[in-house]
């Protein structure tokens, strides 16, 4: 009852622990995503409202399936849960991520105080509650997005110790509710972070020594007495309880990852592949380490893996001094704590609990991690590091000589730390200044370098970073990640030659294949993009196409579930012009993630190069199924349902245009071929709109130019369309459809004959035999009375065009003028023959998006094991030169309509010209 009373917090204390955390961690949400938060948000796809929620239960902290090899089997799917939510209020903004990570450090904090003040008074407890809430340890994980892990399973770890504590009734009966609910807050800690399930260990420790009271000298005495009281039969029935419940999450969680640890290289880990003794010696190290950031965080780095810390490979290294001294401390701590009863010796115990206990998954002593040292694993050992400091403060303050003393010191400690935190939360702005301030920790580690390097990359600075991947090469000359950051800087800076040699350095350090070992367990799944990489730098040469086909298939044989090898096979092929393989690769690839809409996107590429395009729709509108957002999947399928010339399919290819332009409004292409579906249904105002806006975002959009005249001298707002032709000839001067436009315009709109004769010569300087430029100028030559120059003109013409029969009546009609002995001016030809363009007719252009034209799968290769990218997300027949080969059977009859009115007009012609 008395720990009850003491465990109650006022609102004062809340106040002042929270207002110190907001002032420690405000800075905190100025910063973006960086690091681990890359792949943790920006990358993990299970943060998306279309991505199912029980993907979430089925894949690890960063989006990866559990059951795939390359998974880090980190299960924290509660914590992603929460960055979901993030995403459906503020999507990608960083700072109501940040937001909600210092709210749940500040609860955290306040719990804590509640939990201090079960073993210390109310002083101490305050005190060291505030030592938590400002070390600087801390910001990787309040500051970190990923770090939200630790806090999230802090809460639940702490809430269910308090709800332990309260399983014992006041005649030593066990309160089952309390009971129950530590259960459910341990399985709800663990599904936040995996050392949630060390409060179990915790709980029988205030078990045994706290609640019961026993220490080892009182059970070796009267051992025999207490097996037949009624506390210890409560204590065994405790202890079998949660023994049984660890035990039946300890299965569960060895199934989830599919009794498979996650693979690790020497890299992340440098001692976990040493032999013995220097694996050993080292990792026990690594434990005076840990704690000397707790007592003087002055350095801290965000990455200590690699060459961060050299091994221990002798017993004769110095720093054997550290780990002896170490283990002597904690050893007469832990003495202290059992041997001597007392409220001080409990309150030690659980401090060193505390420290201990949920540090050991981490600790590689029990199995190897990614990491040697990792600040934000230290969030939970750090409450038993201040109730240690606290505690001690307060015997220090108790002496009246060294009170004020004491004061001034705890003073200066908290004050200073609240700096430091605030000072460390700035290095976490960008990736960038993050990783600059560990190089000033450590220029030992290889992937500091890398990542510096990542970051200018981003920036498109190629040239500051490829000098620190050479660095990095230099720091570990082994380094496959950091060879292939140097060949991929070289590939941007245009340097094939060099990024040719150093993926092929990269790839002579991949292990060798050893007869009746597998190979997938020896190697990164990452560094197997060497091979990617090298083979699509290659295959930018038409005459080295086979030899990159051959490197996709030697990373397959490696790895016959490297999806990735199949993804960019499959394109290769499509370059081969082997669709039907290429087929196979992307069927593959969708036997191993058929929840990829990637896939089924390219799988609708190859349909398309099939001349299948039912099939390729099909796959399109999969791909959109599992990501209503595909762009590429939205634009291509409408252009398809447009281009197939069925009506019904109209509204859906709008929609799917209308969602494209909302997730590309800075796209041009969309606007137009909004515009095109508009003129298609004779929506001609719409479609000035749509051709409009397209031109407005970019102002050399040469498909849009043209319709858009085209649009206006359809619509009898001829004068309209010049100025417009005018821009598209001033950035295209050898348009040939906009020239004849332009000149049927100036001759029938402007009678400027002199202005049209410009036009329809230029077409024939640049394509001499263009029927309709050169019957054009045979026009001109005729409104200019000049009948013989006419005659030649048009008997040229018909020699181009023998079959078209309107030329021959033309040529006719000019010689009976000839053969006449008078010659009376006479109107030109109308408008619909002189500039060959029927009225009404759409003309394919140039720009237009076509899917049949070299389709260009999308595809995301990983270029190295530190996390960059070399992306190629093309638009499928985006910015072609091709126009549309087919015209459905609607137009056909239009332009049958168009021919018989043409005919009537020539009649016309003839009859005036015979002066009938």
């Amino acid at each position: 009852v008395l720990m009850e009373k003491m465990a109650n917090i006022n609102f004062k204390e809340v106040t002042l622990i929270v207002g110190v955390v907001t002032a420690c961690y405000w800075n905190s949400l100025f910063c973006g995503f960086v690091f681990d938060d890359v792949s943790a948000i920006l990358d993990n796809k299970d943060l998306h409202p279309s991505t199912p929620l029980k993907t979430l239960f089925q894949n690890d902290f960063w989006g990866t399936p559990m059951s795939e090899e390359r998974s880090h089997k980190s299960y924290r799917p509660l914590t992603v849960l929460t960055f979901r939510l993030n995403y459906l209020f503020s999507e990608l903004q960083p700072m109501s991520y940040h937001l909600l990570n210092l709210i749940f450090h500040a609860v955290v904090s306040v719990i804590f105080l509640k939990v201090c003040k079960l073993f210390l008074d109310n002083k101490s407890s305050v005190i060291a509650s505030l030592l938590f809430a400002v070390h600087p340890v801390h910001t990787e994980a309040v500051t970190g997005v990923v770090g939200r892990a630790e806090l999230l399973s802090s809460i639940f770890f702490l809430a269910a110790f308090l709800s332990y504590t309260k399983s014992k009734g006041p005649d030593n009966s066990i309160v089952w509710p309390p009971i129950a609910l530590t259960v459910f807050l341990v399985a709800v800690a663990t599904l936040c972070k995996e050392q949630g399930i060390t409060v179990v260990g915790i709980c029988c420790v205030y078990e045994v020594f706290i609640a019961q009271g026993y220490t080892p000298l009182l059970c070796s005495t009267a051992g025999p007495l207490l097996r037949k009281s009624s506390p210890f039969s409560m204590l065994q029935t405790l202890i079998k309880l949660v023994l049984m419940f660890s035990t039946l999450l300890l299965v569960v969680r060895v199934q989830i990852i599919q009794s498979q640890l996650p693979v690790f290289t020497r890299f992340d880990n440098p001692a976990a592949v040493s032999p013995t003794p220097s694996r050993q010696l080292t990792f026990n190290y690594l434990l005076p380490v840990n704690a000397w950031l707790l007592l003087n965080p002055s350095e801290l780095c965000c990455d200590w893996t690699m060459g961060t810390i050299p091994l221990i490979e002798s017993f004769l290294d110095i720093r054997n001094l550290a780990t002896f001294t170490f283990f002597c401390f904690l050893g007469a701590l832990g003495v202290f704590s059992l041997r001597y009863p007392g409220d001080s010796s409990k309150a030690v115990l659980m401090a060193l609990c505390l420290m201990v206990l949920p540090f050991i998954p981490a600790s590689n002593l029990f199995f190897p991690v990614g990491f040697v040292v990792a600040e934000r694993v230290l969030y939970v050992p750090s409450m038993g590091f201040c109730i240690l400091v606290a505690h001690g403060w307060q015997k220090i303050s108790n002496k009246s000589v060294l009170k004020k003393l004491s004061w001034v010191c705890l003073s200066m400690v908290i004050f200073t730390h609240a700096l430091k935190t605030l000072h460390r939360n700035w290095d976490w702005e960008s990736e960038y200044t993050l990783f600059m301030s560990a190089l000033k920790v450590n220029k030992n580690n290889a992937k500091l370098w890398n990542n510096v390097g990542h970051a200018l990359e981003n920036e498109k600075n190629f040239e500051r970073a490829l000098k620190y991947f050479l660095q990095a090469t230099h720091v570990q000359p082994d380094d496959i990640g950091a060879h292939m950051n140097v060949g991929r800087t070289y590939k941007n800076l245009n340097r094939t030659k060099e990024a040719e040699e150093s993926y092929m350095m990269a790839k002579s350090l991949m292990p060798q294949i050893i007869p009746g070992k597998k190979y997938a367990a020896r190697i990164a799944p990452n560094h197997l993009n060497v091979y990617i990489n090298l083979a699509n730098l290659i295959r930018a040469n038409e005459s080295r196409l086979e030899e990159a086909d051959q490197l996709y298939r030697q990373a397959i044989s490696m790895r016959p579930d490297f999806k990735q090898a199949y993804i960019s096979r499959g394109e290769l092929l499509l370059k081969m012009n082997k669709p039907l393989k290429a087929k196979e690769a992307y069927l593959k690839a969708l036997e191993l993630d058929r929840n990829n809409a990637d896939l089924w996107y390219n799988l609708a590429i190859v349909h398309i190069e099939l001349k299948d395009p039912n099939e390729a729709l099909k796959n399109f509108n999969h791909a959109l199924g599992l990501n209503p957002k595909h762009k590429l999947a939205l634009f291509n399928s409408a252009i398809l349902m447009q281009e197939s010339g069925e009506v019904k399919l109209r509204p859906e290819a709008r929609k799917r245009l209308l969602s494209y332009i909302n997730e590309e409004p800075q796209d041009a292409n969309g606007y137009f071929n909004l515009g095109m579906l508009a003129m298609d249904d004779k929506k001609d105002a719409e479609a000035e709109i749509w051709m409009k806006k397209a031109i407005k975002l970019q102002a050399d959009f040469r498909s849009a130019l043209f319709n858009l005249a085209l649009l206006y001298s359809q619509t009898a707002k001829e004068l309209m369309a010049l100025p417009i032709l005018e821009e598209l000839l001033k950035y295209y001067p050898d348009h040939i459809k906009g020239l004849i436009l332009k000149g049927d315009i100036l001759m029938n709109q402007k009678k400027d004959i002199l202005g049209a004769k410009k036009c329809f010569e230029k077409i024939l300087e640049m394509d001499p035999s263009n029927v309709q430029g050169k019957h054009n100028l045979c026009v001109v030559y005729f409104e200019e009375k000049d009948l013989l120059k006419a005659e030649r003109c048009l008997v040229e013409t018909l020699a181009l065009a023998p079959h078209e029969e309107y030329i021959q009546r033309h040529l006719n009609i000019v010689r009976d003028k000839i053969s006449s002995s008078s010659f009376v001016e006479q109107p030109t030809f109308p408008a619909g023959e002189t500039s060959g363009i029927e009225e009404g007719d759409k003309i394919p252009t140039e720009n237009m998006k076509d899917v049949r034209s070299e389709p260009k799968p999308t595809q995301t290769i990983k270029a190295s094991n530190d996390r960059s990218h070399s992306r190629s997300n093309k638009q499928l027949g985006k910015n072609t030169d091709k126009e549309t080969p087919h015209k459905t059977t609607k137009e056909i009859k239009d332009i049958e309509k168009k021919r018989v009115a043409a005919l009537k007009r020539l009649e016309e012609i003839e009859r005036i010209l015979n002066g009938e």
